[in-house]
């Protein structure tokens, strides 16, 4: 009768044992397969296709860490803003940074002019240009690597809306295409001061909404150029690396 009874508390604990580790397993499961079905719906809004199982996995792996980074950073409540999924969440810190940032540095030459400004003493501590209109909206430049063509636009938008009262978009797209003759390589990186010089060069640059951005290189096109710059020498451009 005892060997009876110890039997079955021995059966009973085992069973106890089971239940806890199948309820364990499914729970660490149901988080798993939440994510899974998070990712996959990502992949659906952004488009995104994997070459084979193996680059899904290795991708869905990092695209786990950063939503798990993005939740933690949101529950812990310390900014003033919150962080969200966005399209580049299946990439590491260091792809993004090689696929979005171009830029082509160099030193640079010593300035054979004096500064314009550089006796200015009396100026504001901050300056917001977007509230004085000379900022254009927040554009994308995609995949390709076109930093450079994008930070010279801004500048030459910002430039024109100072200069003109006027604040018009600019093409990114005309840089990336007919800019190609020196360090400047379209999606495979570029300089600022190249783009200068090629804006300069060529008398100005054609509004976006002439030559739209396409996020690629194409052949030269001919364009209409809307906004010519005359006098870009008085920009200062050597000094703008310390501005």
């Amino acid at each position: 009768m005892a060997s009876r009874n110890q039997y079955r508390c021995i059966c009973f604990a085992m069973l106890f044992i089971l239940v806890t580790i199948a309820s364990q397993a499914t729970s660490r499961s149901l988080p798993e397969a939440a994510m899974h079905e998070k990712h996959e719906q990502w992949m659906a809004r952004y488009g995104r296709v994997y070459k084979d199982i193996a680059e899904k996995n290795k991708r869905f792996k990092i695209f786990e860490e950063n939503v798990e980074h993005i939740e933690s950073f949101n529950r812990a409540n310390q900014k003033a803003y919150k962080l969200s999924i966005n399209e580049f969440a299946d990439l590491t810190n260091e792809e993004f940074k090689t696929t979005r940032n171009r830029f082509k540095g160099h030193e640079c030459s010593p300035a054979t002019t004096s500064f314009k400004y550089e006796n200015v003493t009396a100026v504001p501590s901050t300056m917001d240009w977007r509230k004085k209109g000379a900022v254009t909206p927040i554009k994308d430049q995609g995949q390709c690597g076109c930093c450079w063509a994008f930070s010279a636009v801004a500048a030459m938008e910002g430039i024109t809306q100072l200069k003109t009262g006027k604040l018009i978009s600019l093409s990114e797209q005309e840089l990336v295409d007919c800019d190609t003759s020196g360090e400047d390589q379209g999606c495979e990186g570029g300089l600022m001061d190249n783009a200068f010089d090629f804006i300069q060069q060529n008398h100005g640059l054609s509004t976006e909404a002439n030559y739209p951005y396409q996020g690629n290189e194409f052949q030269l096109q001919e364009v209409k150029l809307e906004h010519q710059i005359h006098n870009l020498r008085n920009l200062q451009l050597h000094n703008y690396y310390s501005l």
